[in-house]
């Protein structure tokens, strides 16, 4: 069994949904790996990693906006304000979704289905270069 790791930088500009798959997938190309898992971790705590729908981009305007509803940006809620009204939110966020996701690769290319992107969504307002590991064994 053979291992294969990158380290991406991902530049986000505020709170969104970016969509990385491309990314990902050239990895998994560089990589020559034909059959196995590749696992994706983002290395931070106010920012997530989805699989969700990539072909109508209401879907991700309803995730957004039913996010901003469950977990409001607002101070008088929380602990912990000194890094601003957006970030005890984003916190909360990340642990409602998630840091990580493993996809098998099929014949050298990921095995999502067809309406299917990887996504980093950004929880706080203001922009971040974000890390993100992509880590993939099999033959």
């Amino acid at each position: 069994m053979s291992h294969y790791q990158k380290l991406l930088q991902i530049k986000t500009a505020g709170k969104s949904l970016y969509k990385i798959t491309s990314k990902v997938e050239s990895v998994v190309a560089e990589s020559g790996i034909e059959t196995g898992l590749c696992t994706i971790f983002l290395r931070h705590t106010s920012a997530s990693l989805i699989i969700q729908e990539n072909a109508d981009p209401d879907v991700l305007t309803d995730l957004s906006n039913f996010f901003a509803k469950l977990v409001p940006e607002d101070n008088r809620l929380y602990i912990h304000t000194t890094e601003g009204s957006d970030d005890m939110p984003a916190h909360i966020r990340t642990v409602l979704t998630k840091t990580s996701e493993q996809i098998p690769i099929y014949r050298g290319r990921l095995a999502l289905g067809t309406w299917q992107g990887i996504y980093i969504w950004e929880h706080r307002q203001r922009s971040h270069q974000r890390e993100l590991l992509v880590h993939i064994s099999g033959d």
